[in-house]
């Protein structure tokens, strides 16, 4: 793991595989660290130590044990288990460097799925979560979680400057909190993951993670549990896109996560006008809602011993007059962020953009302790965005403002869901599975250890057990399944709004569950907008944050009969196909299909494809029924290899295509025809 400037420490998290809504937690769990260390080493090492922070251990290894108990009381404290959960722990030499250090790994020892009472069929659980709700240990001879930490760790060639803090109230100073850090690991191995491989997609031997069915993706509006894992792969880089859709964590972000997330807003020239995702600053004053607008200037300084760079910032800069009364455009590199704005400062800039120097999204946050002195905002941005503002400034000025969206918490959507840390590229042993960076106040299952971090796991602290209730810690009351009810294959002309709102119904019936309609972008650039649906931050591919009051995402809530109702869809400007998708928390994601329209034309077009079993085979002697808005039919058969052809079909209309079998069943679709349509592919229900 590696110390940052801002005093973070990267985690790995191991993934060792043997195969009305309320956070209060009043927990009974017997957590046991098994020492699993030789004599004289880890656990047991002898070598003298002072009581420190709470921690009455008089020698290094029994201090070592007693923090690692401590974590183990608070998490027992927290959760609710009838059998025992057994921690194989220990302490060995990892790699280990002066400037960097793996300081430890944790995980579940084994997984399980369709267990007696499980809450989800096909579904995979950690040992302990599942033995908890079983109510008993599926195996005695075998623990629940594995820890492994560094025993160099503050001795020399090892981070000498950062040992394991070992007391129990938060006084690290220099140190890295073993307490902290364990909460973390343990984190993981009680359930805190995916068991879902998010650089691929592909899920473990064919079935998804309960983590799977609480996360959505805010781009498609689709459950991890319904895609496939190409869309799965893009959505593990779809940077702050994906969300924790639980109900719990959801009832308590606005008890914990802070309002007001940072964004950098360019207002001038049109070409490059909108809203931009920041990394904020730890340091110097925060940025707020009245912001601070400026032109923007790219920073000098001379080619030195500080940095051969001259636009990063490293040295006095050379063109004051330009900087001076604005913001600062420096580069990321060489030297630390402090020594970056300090100099921007001494020139008379009002605010500073650090641009990164590798390519990759989000940006991350600025970290560095400030010396004191430093007066002015600073903002970090991703490399391409950096690049976008300097191919504008070479032909004329760029003016922009560092402020707050106040209606949008700091690692939240603006629907209120946490969002999951996605960064692009992929890093491994920490995307997915954990919180995103952008959450203030900082929250343990971030992929970094803050040293802001208290020793609380539960509101108005933490979001970790809150998310623990979702995925089964305490009895939930979740649907399994979801399906359309009402509104589906319609069809309105372009502009107007669509007659029947859209409907779904969840089973078994829950009330007070929120239901996430999202319509994506279809043929023709076709889509739909909800209205009434309130602000929502968007982020397209270019990290862009579009705020509409008429999104093309809503949320609605189930009632008593567990059926949500959309809020009235209006078609976009743009005739053709899409779908809406909507997603509730554990039963996943259905879809509707809609059609925007043009007049139709006096042109005719043909309609040619084919229909498959699910092998891939032809179907034959399949009636293939094509019907206008006007309840018109024109009907085909298909050839002995699946082949059908309609012709003479009015242009500039859509179609309902239902195909009859006596064999096999297929799903109804919408088509819009404004020429020649051709190897349109129907395959058969499962």
């Amino acid at each position: 793991m590696k110390i940052r400037n801002s005093r973070k420490i990267l985690l790995f998290l191991a993934l060792i595989l043997a195969f009305g809504w309320s956070s209060t937690a009043f927990g009974a769990a017997t957590i046991v660290i098994n020492n699993i260390n030789a004599a004289g080493v880890g656990f047991n090492e002898t070598t003298p130590a002072t009581p420190v922070g709470g921690n009455p251990g008089t020698t290094l290894g029994e201090q070592r044990l007693l923090a690692f108990q401590e974590a183990a009381r608070i998490w027992g404290a927290t959760l609710t288990s009838t059998p025992t959960i057994t921690i194989n722990a220990q302490f060995t030499p990892l790699t280990c460097t002066a400037t960097s250090a793996t300081l430890g790994s944790a995980g579940a020892n084994g997984i399980s799925r369709d267990f007696a009472g499980a809450p989800f069929s096909g579904t995979w659980y950690s040992s302990a979560l599942r033995n908890k709700i079983v109510g008993s240990d599926s195996n005695t001879t075998s623990q629940e979680i594995n820890a492994n930490f560094n025993s160099n760790l503050g001795k020399p060639g090892c981070l000498e400057n950062s040992p394991f803090y070992l007391g129990f109230d938060g006084n690290e100073g220099t140190g890295i909190d073993l307490v902290a850090t364990l909460l973390h690991e343990f984190g993981h191995g009680l359930g805190f993951q995916t068991f879902t491989n998010g650089s691929t997609g592909a899920q473990n031997g064919g079935f998804p993670s309960v983590w799977d069915r609480f996360m959505l993706d805010n781009t498609t509006g689709k459950s991890w549990f319904n895609m496939t894992a190409t869309e799965r792969m893009a959505s593990a880089l779809n940077a702050r896109n994906l969300v924790w859709d639980g109900p719990q964590v959801q009832a308590d972000v606005p008890s914990v996560l802070a309002v007001g997330t940072p964004l950098l807003k360019i207002n001038s020239p049109a070409g490059i006008a909108g809203n931009y995702l920041v990394g904020a600053a730890s340091f110097g004053p925060q940025l707020t809602a009245s912001g601070i607008t400026g032109n923007v200037v790219q920073a000098i300084d001379p080619n030195d011993a500080a940095g051969t760079s001259t636009t990063d910032g490293c040295s006095t800069l050379t063109n004051p007059a330009a900087i001076a009364g604005n913001i600062a455009l420096i580069d990321r590199g060489t030297c630390g962020f402090i020594v970056k704005v300090q100099n921007a400062q001494a020139a008379g800039a009002i605010a500073v953009i650090i641009a990164d120097n590798a390519a990759g999204t989000p940006p991350a946050a600025l970290g560095g302790v400030d010396p004191g002195g430093i007066t002015i905002p600073a903002v970090r941005i991703t490399q391409a965005d950096g690049n976008t503002i300097k191919g504008q400034l070479s032909s004329g000025s760029v003016n922009v403002t560092l402020t707050v969206d106040q209606t949008v918490r700091q690692g939240a959507d603006a629907f209120g869901k946490a969002q999951l840390f996605t960064p692009n590229p992929f890093q491994s042993g920490s995307s997915v599975s954990h919180w995103d960076t952008s959450a203030s106040p900082n929250l343990l299952m971030e992929p970094s250890i803050n040293n802001d971090l208290t020793h609380e796991v539960t509101p108005p602290s933490d979001l970790t057990f809150s998310l623990f209730k979702d995925i089964g810690w305490e009895p939930t009351n979740l649907p399994t399944a979801i399906a359309v009810s009402g509104g589906n294959l319609q069809t309105t002309a372009v502009n107007q709004s669509f007659t029947n709102p859209l409907q779904v119904t969840v089973s078994p019936a829950v009330a007070g569950l929120i239901v996430t309609f999202t319509a994506t972008t279809g043929t023709g650039g076709a889509t739909g907008t909800f209205a009434n649906s309130g602000s929502r931050s968007e982020i397209d591919e270019n990290n862009a944050v579009a705020v509409t009051n008429n999104s093309r995402a809503a949320t609605a809530v189930t009632n008593a009969a567990g059926v949500a109702t959309s809020p009235a869809l209006k078609a976009n400007g743009s005739a053709g196909t899409y779908t809406i998708n909507a997603t509730v928390a554990g039963a996943g994601t259905t879809a509707f299909q809609a059609i925007n329209t043009l007049a139709p034309t006096a042109a005719a077009a043909s309609v040619s494809g084919r229909i498959l079993t699910t092998e891939g085979r032809g179907v034959a002697n399949a009636s293939v029924i094509l019907t206008d808005t006007e309840g018109n039919v024109r009907v085909a058969r298909t050839n002995a290899f699946g082949h059908f052809q309609l012709s003479d079909i009015s242009a500039g209309a859509n179609y309902t295509v239902t195909i009859n079998h006596k064999q096999h069943r297929f799903a109804p679709a919408l088509i819009s025809v404004g020429e020649d349509l051709s190897d349109l592919l129907f395959i058969a229900l499962p």
